[in-house]
């Protein structure tokens, strides 16, 4: 009697076979959007008027799968040194996650993960730690 129940309870907590899954009815939905979504690169635009704002930057350049495209001239034109200080977390981050930054113009910084790289040219100026000549040209 003991061996029957035993039996039992080992049939219940087996996973079912073969032909219990095929005689189940029903189906299942899966959703192929987000999976599309999780595979692509995202490039995001930023606006940073404060330090405060690069929260938001560096969660989604942790995540991995974002380009993210920053505009710095609100806090450029208000204050250099948060700007310097903003500059250098980017570049930390960048650092952190094999990523690259990049300055573009006098506006712009991109910053991009591992799996992307970013052409250089004569509009595109390397950002430094401790150095934001990318950023303050209109101080030389």
């Amino acid at each position: 009697m003991v061996k029957g129940f035993f039996e039992k309870l080992k049939k219940k907590i087996s996973s079912p076979g073969y032909d219990e899954l095929e005689s189940e009815e029903g189906y299942l939905e899966l959703d192929t959007n987000l999976a599309e979504l999780k595979s692509k690169a995202v490039v995001r635009p930023f606006n940073v008027e404060d330090f405060d704002d690069l929260k938001p930057i560096l969660d989604s350049l942790r995540e991995g799968r974002t380009i993210a495209l920053v505009n710095i001239k609100a806090l450029r034109d208000k204050d250099m040194v948060e700007l310097k200080r903003t500059v250098n977390k980017l570049k930390k981050t960048a650092d952190a996650i094999d990523g690259e930054i990049a300055g573009f113009g006098e506006d712009y910084i991109i910053v991009t993960p591992s799996f992307a790289t970013i052409h250089r040219d004569k509009g595109t100026k390397d950002v430094k730690a401790d150095d934001s000549s990318a950023v303050d040209q209109d101080q030389e």
